[in-house]
């Protein structure tokens, strides 16, 4: 289980990255908003632990650009701040639990492994955009009603674009997440997968949902969120 504590109190993230690390867990620590968002986004956790008071971008910004992104991995909320008002808002934006400062690490760790129980059954079975859609229990794709047939990896390169879209991802991050492997420059499986992918789901469709960015990657963009 993988888990980002975004915590910008020294004493307290070093406390909890290793208690966290000690109970079992994989545990990154950002010490600031961005940096937090930027793994949340760029990585895939089981759980986050998030303080509201950061530098950069608080806690809340954090949790709302998360879901925004389609990042479903529950989130703890970790803060000194304990009004009822500051609970309800950040619970309204999608947090799973809060727990307020000074805690008891013992407290902490049976939150974070009861959120952890439940997060799997958080995770969505279908996956959406204009009118395309993925059924994750089914395998299953479909655009305007129409069925798609894929591979298996090109059903991982599209789960992939669509759990990230908006954002480029670029060839070394495809390859590891779908092939499983360090990217080589002299390799073109990615740019066949990709145009074999695009053939099957934009060809005979509009809008164009996958787009390359010269030079940089690929994006899938949803003309409903842009």
């Amino acid at each position: 289980m993988k888990i980002l504590i975004v915590e910008d109190e020294p004493k307290t993230g070093d406390y909890l990255k290793q208690g966290l690390t000690e109970a079992g867990f994989v545990a990154d620590l950002a010490r600031n908003g961005p940096d937090g968002l930027h793994l949340g986004l760029s990585e895939d956790y089981d759980l986050v632990v998030l303080d509201i008071m950061l530098p950069g971008l608080d806690g809340w910004q954090v949790l709302r650009e998360l879901r925004q992104a389609g990042r479903h991995a529950p989130v703890l909320f970790l803060t000194a701040r304990d009004q009822v008002e500051d609970r309800v808002k950040g619970l309204e934006l999608g947090a799973d639990d809060y727990l307020v400062k000074p805690f008891a690490f013992s407290e902490l760790l049976a939150r974070c492994r009861s959120l952890l129980r439940r997060g799997k059954a958080k995770e969505p079975e279908t996956l959406k955009a204009a009118d395309l859609e993925l059924d994750l229990m089914r395998r299953r794709v479909t655009r305007a009603g129409r069925r798609i047939d894929l591979t298996a990896k090109e059903f991982a390169l599209l789960e992939l674009l669509l759990r990230r879209q908006g954002e480029v991802l670029p060839r070394s991050l495809i390859a590891s997440q779908v092939w499983d492997m360090n990217f080589d420059s002299d390799t073109n499986v990615i740019e066949v997968a990709m145009r074999r992918l695009r053939a099957k789901i934009d060809d005979d469709f509009e809008p164009k949902l996958i787009r390359t960015v010269r030079g940089m990657g690929y994006v899938f963009e949803n003309p409903e969120t842009t």
